[in-house]
């Protein structure tokens, strides 16, 4: 039986991989930090593979750095060992739910993602702390109370009293005012990216403050190419005399997974549009029709269109190109859906008809003046909580529902992963209650503590997550009330799971470093349940983590069937070979169970031979 590695994945293993299969050549062999040899890239060799013209260091180059930008990189790759915990008390409709609230650090979580939501993410939202020059505290490890962090920075002395002016506080003049903010979000993007499909999409809100760094930094990690636009979102009415200019607007940077696969961004096409704009004035049999440009400004085909009516010869306006090669151009022509204008005398043009149209998509523009504003997100909060300023900026669901709009289909999985308030999950339900749906969310947020001043403190939630997940409960109940028979069946339940070190003490991972003796002890930790094993094992093999989960006794064991009898685990003492045969006779795909579960040496040496007889495709794990 194979061991599961129980933490994940290593992007660093996995990339050394990929280019010995590329440039065997390269790969060469070395001792590690543990004086055991080790796989490793000969640079040079590689170097020489890919360019005759090496670059070298200190060489001149167009690039964007900042300190600590190599330790933000390896941070991505880093693997890691934690997991996350189911907490039932605390979820909505676990066992039937598709949806997810995650508390934890979110680079950890989107580590322990990565596997299983590899390639399955249609859209990711984030709302990023804004580098406002005051406040960004953010660790990698652990939420900073406003105290904690007071005590640990430097700003005041052992008596307390205060050495730096509070408006000093990360301002330009700090150094790091951009770097920190730089090495908290670049990771997160790195690891972000795998977890989005191949015509998935990612928006992200800013501000001036970091606009222009953090442009640079998705062209860097996305790659410019997939750069396929920016939202100028109008969030107030008036910049109540904030800088010579005051602002109105935040930015809403858009970037796709690979642009060359996103072919459906925009609004679906309503009958009211069809109504409106399309019309049939020469009875043309195929319906109603419109005319749509027959350049675009990608290069394309180059080449002159002769209109038949009157000889003239059209190309392309400056920096654009035709939308069809000249041979589909012709034949478009001869049936009437290229024509020269309404009176066959002017430039030609697509003739698009209604009917052809139906599963087509009409294209956002850029700026969103009536999305929803700031006012509008608090005036939400305070129909749902009774109290307005639980949250500082939240976004309203109006404009999380364009978003989604333009960018899903109704069976497609939505990620954020600093959700705040929790405003898009708010609004993956209000969506999926008006076109019936069945979007499915991750909602991720770090555990950050509430200020003991603040109105959500004293409303009683003493860290975000609490306000997120209460939110996420009202406005699933108020949907349903609002929607009537219709959102019956809408999915407005959550399961909730919280990032916590490993379920296996540390001797699973390096046993070399404990005696023999220490190596027979127990290897999970005394405070973990039969089913935090269950998710850390289903994270491990890549199984969603919305599957659904039965606990069922056979021959007085705990047994946990996740999605059926695809994966079949086990995690009791004294498992004996009645247990394991009746399992067997299931056909899990996978079955699992600990090291420490066999009752005695008999199940061990029996336990293959009872799976080849029975259920001989099974795939047997231990932890």
């Amino acid at each position: 039986m194979d061991k599961l590695k129980m933490q994940s994945q290593d992007v660093i293993g996995a990339n050394i991989q990929k280019i010995a299969a590329l440039f065997p050549n390269c790969v060469t062999e070395r001792l590690g930090k543990d004086g055991k040899p080790e796989l490793a890239i000969d640079f040079e060799k590689l170097q020489a593979e890919l360019s005759n013209d090496i670059i070298t260091e200190g060489e001149e180059r167009y690039q964007f750095t900042w300190p600590d930008k190599r330790a933000a990189v390896r941070l991505a790759n880093t693997p890691t060992t934690m997991t996350l915990r189911p907490c039932r008390e605390e979820s909505v409709d676990f066992d039937k739910t598709q949806n997810l609230y995650i508390e934890g650090d979110n680079l950890d979580v989107l580590k322990v993602l990565r596997e299983t939501y590899l390639g399955k993410v249609k859209m990711i939202y984030i709302d990023p702390p804004y580098n406002t020059g005051n406040d960004f505290v953010y660790n990698d490890d652990f939420a900073l109370s406003k105290g904690e962090f007071e005590g640990t920075s430097g700003l005041f002395d052992g008596d307390g009293n205060q050495t730096i002016d509070p408006m000093q506080r990360n301002t330009e003049s700090n150094g790091r005012f951009h770097t920190d903010w730089l090495n908290m979000i670049y990771p997160r993007l790195k690891v972000a990216r795998d977890l989005l499909t191949d015509d998935g999409v990612i928006f992200i809100s800013i501000d001036d403050n970091e606009v222009g760094n953090l442009k640079k930094i998705i062209d860097e990690v996305f790659g410019i190419t997939n750069r396929i636009g920016t939202i100028l979102w109008k969030k107030k009415t008036n910049g109540n005399n904030m800088g010579y200019i005051p602002p109105v607007h935040d930015y809403i940077l858009a970037y796709a997974k690979n642009a060359s696969n996103v072919h459906d961004l925009g609004y679906p096409i309503s009958q009211d549009h069809f109504n409106k704009n399309y019309s049939n004035p020469d009875n043309d049999p195929r319906g109603p029709w419109t005319t749509m440009d027959l350049s675009a400004n990608h290069v394309g085909p180059y080449f002159a269109i002769t209109n038949p009516n009157t000889g003239e010869i059209f190309y392309p306006s400056e920096g654009r190109y035709w939308v069809f090669n000249e041979t589909e151009v012709i034949k478009r022509i001869a049936d009437g859906r290229i024509i020269f204008g309404k009176t066959g005398n002017s430039r030609p043009v697509q003739r698009v008809f209604a009917k052809d149209r139906i599963e087509g998509r009409l294209r956002a523009e850029s700026w969103w003046d009536k999305h929803g504003l700031n006012e509008d997100a608090t005036t939400e909060i305070r129909e749902l909580f009774g109290v307005g300023k639980l949250f500082t900026h939240p976004k309203p669901s109006s404009l999380l529902c364009h978003l989604l709009n333009i960018s899903t289909f109704k069976e497609d999985l939505i990620l954020d992963f600093f959700s705040g308030s929790a405003t898009t999950a708010h609004a993956v339900m209000k969506l999926n209650a008006e076109d019936g749906g069945n979007r499915k969310f991750i909602m991720v947020q770090l555990p950050e503590l509430t200020d003991e001043k603040s109105e959500a403190y004293k409303a009683g939630y003493k860290n975000i997550c609490e306000i997120g997940k209460e939110r996420i409960r009202r406005a699933g109940k108020k949907i349903k009330e609002e929607s009537g028979l219709s959102a019956q069946n809408l999915d407005t339940g959550f399961r909730v799971l919280k990032l916590d070190s490993s379920n296996m003490e540390e001797v699973y991972y390096t046993p070399q470093e404990f005696s023999q003796k220490s190596l027979f002890n127990e290897n999970v930790k005394p405070d973990r349940t039969s089913e935090d094993l269950v998710f850390q094992v289903m994270l491990d093999l890549g199984i969603e983590l919305s599957a659904k989960i039965e606990t069922k006794q056979m021959a007085g064991k705990t047994v946990h069937f996740v999605d059926d009898n695809y994966l079949i685990a086990c995690f009791d003492r004294e498992v004996n070979e009645t247990t394991i045969t009746e399992i067997a006779k299931l056909y899990p795909v996978y079955f699992v169970m600990r090291d420490a579960s066999a009752a005695n040496d008999n199940v061990i040496d029996n336990f293959e031979q009872i799976f080849k007889h029975y259920s001989p495709e099974t795939s047997c794990r231990i932890i």
